[in-house]
This record gives C-alpha cells, structure tokens and sequence, in this order.
C-alpha cells in the first residue's frame, strides 16, 4: 500500500511538473508599405507560417513557452496589432498561430515606410508580457524610412528599455537595405539577415528565428 501511495505522489507531482517561464517575447513586425505588393506579401505570411511549423523552431518555442505577436506597419502612426500575444504552450498553440499567419489580411496598402514608427509601435507592446525574459523585436521590411519618427532615436529607446532589434533586410537589385538596418534599426546586441529579394524571405526568416531562439547564453 505505501509503495501504491509513493508511486502516486510521483505520477502526481510529474503531472503537474514545474512551472516553466517564458523565456522570451517576440513582436514579428511586417512591413506592408506601398513597395510590398500582394505576391511579396504573401512571401512574408506564407514564410514566417512555415518557419513556426519547423520543427526545431516548434521544439523551442513550445520548451521555453516564448511569447508570440504580430505587427503589421506602414507609414506614420499606421502600427496594428494583428496577432495579439500568444504563449505557445503546445504544439497545438503554435499550429494554430501559423495558421492565423498565414490568413491574415493585409491593413494598409500604398502607404509611407516609417520604420521608427513600427519600432515605437512594437516596444509599446511589451507591458502585456512583463514576466518573459527577452523582449525581441523583429522589423521587416525592404526600405528605409521615407516619413515618421527617426529609427535610429527609436532603436536606442528601444534598448535602453531592454528591448533587442533584430531584423530581415529585403534587399533587391539597386537598393541596399541591409546597410540601413545595421546602421539605424537594429540594437548593439541584435543583428541583420539579408533576403535576397522576397522569394529568399522563407529560408531568411527560418535562419532569423533560430538564431534568436536558439541564441547561445540564452
């Protein structure tokens, strides 16, 4: 009988195992400025829904339960909460945030660039995910800032508030947006990877996330 009890507590106590933390707080924001048309935008929502499904990006995010939302941005003061926040407990949680990416409408189209403005937008949203770790913000984009707040005096807001900026610079033929973000978008701590146009953007994205989620120390 005391070794039905013993095995009991220890069937009940890995039931309800310990609390894991989040770890870390992802805004992915998305550039839908004029210069994205409706092919190039689906290159963004079909590549990030993909890379989720990965499934070594789907082992961390569900291990370290990060914390999820998506921006979509365009020009001054045009920043819009698509997907709020989302833990992603399970692999149940994280199918259904690709799927919610990948149909997700479009807010603005022919707009301004204000990369400032998504960056100001995004940090604003950390309040609702005070307990997780990291707090990462994600800009997309394929040009630098044509109207808005400065980016670069957003950035350093930005992590002096402890926020990291990590982006993906969509670089086409004549324009080099890489350069861009390096200089004014991303904190001393985060860092750029170039899609070599819009078709590069699902291998772009996937590389990104898991450099974030697997990022050493962490």
């Amino acid at each position: 009988m005391q070794r039905i009890l013993i095995l009991l507590a220890a069937l009940l106590g890995f039931a309800a195992g310990p609390v894991r933390a989040c770890s870390m707080a992802l805004v992915l924001a998305i550039d839908v400025s004029s210069s994205i048309d409706i092919g190039e935008y689906g290159f963004q929502t079909d590549g990030l829904a993909d890379a989720l499904l990965d499934p070594e990006i789907a082992d961390v995010l569900v291990q370290h339960q990060v914390a999820l939302s998506v921006v979509q941005w365009s020009g001054a003061g045009e920043g819009d909460l698509t997907i709020p926040w989302r833990r992603m407990l399970s692999y149940g949680e994280v199918r259904d945030f690709s799927a919610r990416v990948r149909g997700m409408p479009r807010m603005w189209e022919g707009s301004n660039t204000a990369v400032g403005d998504a960056i100001a937008f995004s940090a604003a949203q950390f309040d609702r995910v005070s307990d997780c770790g990291r707090k990462v913000i994600d800009v997309s984009g394929d040009g630098s800032s044509n109207a808005g707040l400065n980016a670069a005096t957003e950035s350093r807001k930005a992590e002096v508030a402890g926020i990291e900026i990590n982006g993906i610079a969509i670089d086409i033929i004549g324009a080099s947006i890489t350069g861009f973000y390096e200089r004014f978008v991303v904190t001393s701590d985060g860092f750029v990877i170039t899609s070599r146009g819009f078709s590069d953007y699902p291998r772009s994205i996937r590389e990104k996330l898991l450099r974030e989620l697997i990022k050493p120390g962490s």
